[in-house]
């Protein structure tokens, strides 16, 4: 029942989140609500396991986030809930609402259309790396082998790590790694 009240809650901000955008754009592009409707067939495995008594993994942290709406409803359209729960140990970059309004105008909602979802899926995956890394860790790290098989650069800035451009705003330990909240949505590097 409670994974029920979530996919509609964020079903819901998704409608709400995309209808305010595309206003103007009714017939040209897909609406949230078919795309969370598309992606929401055929979903099993552990996302989908509720279980209240052991401490959140990256995806419930996600999820119980008032300012990761946008990140729930992209992993969502791209089916990749999964990835977010395994076992781990998971070091996730979560971007914040804030970071996916700041990318050009129309990225989104072109992004969770159904006929997107492994680019999408690929810059989400982007955003995770295997192990368990403390920011102190990071400031460590010249670069972070991505789940998607590609590599994010790590600068030190004032002795904090800035991963690909974006800044660690706070870090959430997760019962399968640690989520930590970035600034700005990480763009794989494009291949030539």
């Amino acid at each position: 029942m409670k994974l029920i009240k979530q996919l509609l809650f964020v079903s819901a901000l998704a409608t709400m989140l995309f209808a305010c955008k595309n206003e103007n754009k009714e017939n040209s592009t897909t609406s949230a609500e078919e795309t969370v409707e598309a992606t929401s067939e055929d979903r099993s495995g552990q996302a989908f396991i509720e279980d209240d008594g052991s401490t959140p993994n990256c995806l419930q942290i996600a999820i119980g986030s008032p300012d990761h709406k946008t990140l729930v409803a992209a992993v969502q359209a791209a089916q990749v809930e999964n990835a977010l729960v395994n076992v781990g140990p998971l070091t996730v970059f979560a971007p914040t609402d804030a970071a996916f309004a700041a990318l050009p105008e129309g990225t989104v909602e072109n992004l969770v259309k159904p006929e997107n979802k492994e680019t999408l899926a690929n810059i989400l995956k982007y955003h995770v790396t295997p192990g368990n890394l403390s920011t102190n860790i990071l400031t460590k790290l010249p670069k972070l082998g991505q789940a998607n098989n590609q590599y994010v650069q790590v600068e030190v800035v004032d002795g904090k790590p800035v991963i690909g451009g974006a800044n660690i705003i706070a870090s959430v330990k997760a019962g399968n790694g640690i989520v930590h909240v970035i600034d700005k949505v990480l763009l794989p590097p494009t291949e030539d």
